[in-house]
């Protein structure tokens, strides 16, 4: 049983990371760590200024929808 939990905890990893769902969890990890006085910011702004910053680099290619 121990094992099983073992794996599925690596599946879920796995797949966070590879969707990037775990971003969130790190930028707060981050901004905790590095600056500890600044608001952290809610899940949406922080999806809002990754989308916004991604859209303004052109190496990242352009959105057409």
């Amino acid at each position: 049983m121990r094992s099983l939990r073992r794996a599925l905890r690596g599946v879920r990893w796995y797949v966070r990371e590879l969707t990037d769902e775990s971003a969130y969890d790190r930028y707060v990890a981050h901004v905790r760590r590095e600056h500890p006085q600044a608001p952290v910011p809610t899940r949406r702004a922080f999806e809002r200024m990754r989308t916004e910053r991604q859209e303004g680099d052109p190496r990242q290619g352009f959105r057409c929808c």
